[in-house]
């Protein structure tokens, strides 16, 4: 039923996924159901709310048209593996770094990327804040992050792993107007230039928005602030 789901849900999104693809999307879909029980990754398990809402919406990205072959990819507070694992399933080539604060969703990831033979594929247990001090800093062509901060704060966590010419994509709702106006200072500060968002509508006719920043200039070495503080006294 899942992959049903998924394949006609992806086709009426414009994207076309390959036997293969749609095993490894139902797979991963079983496993996330499983592993559920236990660790808490996802309110959403109906099997069409979950092709739509997670993996077609992680997709969406492709509609920032942005070369995908090859590149460093780093998804930011993944979680569940989005929208990481899905752009990996669909374009096997990039080479993907999956951040999370908590080990459990990482162990479940590992799991995923074993059980869908994926190459290329790197967990890393961290906090942004401190992970952006380390070598992954200005490490990566792409930065992605569907994480529920605001886009001031989220670009404070997320920039500073663009290298210099990269990109961030922030996937967000469609009221993104606001968090746009209160993120322009922050984006300047951190060595980026916004451009013109992306409006994406689901296959269930839910509006999307995806941010892109390029990343114009390195970051200040200061940059991210230590934990708690860019929710507490936003750029």
């Amino acid at each position: 039923m899942f992959r049903d789901e998924l394949d006609g849900a992806a086709n009426q999104f414009g994207i076309t996924l390959n036997p293969q693809q749609l095993d490894q999307f139902e797979r991963y879909y079983q496993l996330v159901i499983d592993w559920n029980q236990r660790v808490n990754l996802t309110a959403i398990t109906d099997p069409h709310d979950f092709a739509v809402k997670h993996i077609v919406d992680s997709l969406s990205i492709i509609r920032a048209e942005l070369e995908l072959d090859g590149r460093r990819v780093i998804d930011v507070g993944t979680g569940a593996g989005f929208p990481g694992i899905p752009l990996k399933i669909f374009c096997p080539s990039i080479k993907l770094t999956l951040l999370d604060s908590l080990n459990k969703r990482l162990n479940f990831l590992s799991t995923v990327i074993d059980e869908l033979k994926l190459d290329d594929v790197n967990c890393v247990h961290a906090r942004a804040e401190d992970a952006a001090h380390s070598h992954l800093r200005e490490a990566f062509d792409m930065v992605v992050s569907r994480a529920v901060a605001r886009l001031n704060v989220l670009t404070e966590y997320c920039l500073p792993f663009a290298v210099k010419g990269g990109t961030f994509i922030a996937l967000k709702s469609s009221n993104i107007d606001e968090e746009l106006d209160e993120a322009r200072a922050a984006i300047k500060i951190l060595g980026g230039r916004s451009l013109e968002p992306i409006s994406v509508t689901l296959p269930n006719g839910d509006p999307r928005s995806l941010v892109l920043v390029n990343k114009i200039s390195p970051t200040p070495s200061r940059f991210p602030r230590k934990s708690g503080t860019p929710e507490k006294k936003p750029i």
